[in-house]
């Protein structure tokens, strides 16, 4: 980090520089270094990679703000290292071998290179016990496939498409200004570099058909909620010649009945009883792997937790398992049989507890409130 040069020098700007200005001096130094003119110079090459991280640097207002506070150990780390000119031309691939330079350098480096097809996604339901142990899930993908008629050419069987007048078949258009040459995307063929004049009648001249398909995909032990598993190759061909994009399965976890999850770590409420949470028990409580007993020492406090080790989900990396986590639910009985209700009575008035009164019945209750008064007997009248 000591030997490098300040970036601001690199470029030859000053600190306040726009970033028009950086643009253009970075331009000047690509053009003045690119391997293409300076075939077989390896100091051409260094300084066309220092060029490229300055710039790199200085074009964003993030980095270069961080990097103006703190110089060059505000931005280690942040920044890609070029050991390699093409990776310059993949980072810089709007300026440097068909953008702004277009075929002003000259060289193998003007054809368009073929894009990977785009990845698509699709979603796996699991239940837990699933996500636990890793199952082989088939798995439905919509996404597009080569026409079987014209096998991707867009034209009609019999017939081939043409090269594009307009381009040349390059797929791009360039126009000059001064010593830069403008590389544009032809607005006849949008890139194609061919035209489909009779265009098959299956795909519409698309030369790709949307499909499902169904493929088998393995699901590893302890995937979360959202996580994402790759299918290499199964995504969207691509429309250049390179490789087919990936599919990603969404992991959809569902909720289970008895446990929540929290990581790796599983946690189970265990309804516990006030005798047992007072006097202790041994109790049963689920696992993964089955019922498993515990032990409720006495005097256990409503949401106590007790923590069984290696009981939760396994990492997906393979680091280990989590922990069953139990956690006491004091139960409340909501009746009491009148033997119970007389043993907790003498329990309050043994702690000196204040408790309500006892309830009468409703037909004790009826009784009292249709009591009438006793009244004497009418007196009989007297006969004159």
């Amino acid at each position: 980090m000591a030997n490098k040069r300040d970036y601001y020098d690199v470029l030859g700007v000053g600190r306040t520089a726009a970033q028009k200005d950086i643009a253009d001096a970075y331009r000047k130094l690509a053009l003045k270094y690119h391997p293409d003119r300076n075939p077989n110079n390896p100091e051409a090459v260094a300084a066309f990679k220092e060029a490229a991280e300055a710039f790199e640097v200085l074009s964003d207002a993030d980095k270069r703000s961080r990097y103006d506070r703190y110089g060059h150990a505000g931005v280690e780390g942040g920044i890609h290292h070029y050991t390699d000119v093409n990776d310059i031309f993949e980072a810089f691939g709007d300026i440097l071998g068909g953008g702004l330079f277009g075929d002003l350098l000259g060289g193998g480096r003007r054809g368009k290179r073929p894009r990977k097809g785009d990845d698509v996604a699709t979603e796996v339901s699991l239940d837990l016990f699933e996500a636990a142990r890793g199952v082989t899930k088939t798995v439905e993908i919509d996404r597009h496939e080569m026409c079987d008629q014209c096998r991707g050419s867009g034209a009609k069987p019999g017939t081939q498409p043409e090269t594009c007048r307009y381009c040349g078949g390059r797929g791009q258009v360039v126009q000059s200004s001064g010593i830069f040459r403008v590389q544009t995307t032809c607005p006849a063929c949008r890139g194609a570099g061919q035209l489909v004049k009779d265009p098959c009648t299956k795909c519409k001249g698309a030369g790709y058909l949307r499909k499902t398909v169904f493929r088998e995909v393995k699901i590893p032990a302890g995937v979360d909620h959202h996580m994402r598993v790759r299918l290499a190759g199964e995504g969207e061909p691509s429309t250049s010649g390179g490789p087919p994009g990936d599919c990603y399965c969404v992991i959809n976890l569902k909720e289970h009945p008895l446990f929540e999850r929290d990581g790796q770590d599983l946690i189970c409420r265990v309804p516990v009883s006030y005798a047992q949470a007072v006097l202790g028990a041994k109790i049963q409580v689920p696992t993964l792997e089955g019922p498993e007993d515990l032990d409720v020492p006495p005097g256990t406090q409503p949401g106590e937790v007790f923590k069984l080790r290696r009981r939760g989900m396994p990492d997906p990396r393979g680091h280990g398992k989590g922990d069953l986590l139990v956690v006491v639910n004091l139960e409340v009985p909501k009746s009491l049989s009148p033997k119970q209700d007389k043993l907790l009575r003498d329990l309050a008035a043994e702690e000196k507890t204040h408790v309500s009164p006892y309830r009468k019945s409703f037909l004790e209750k009826l009784k009292d409130y249709f009591v009438l008064p006793e009244m004497e007997p009418p007196k009989e009248k007297k006969r004159g």
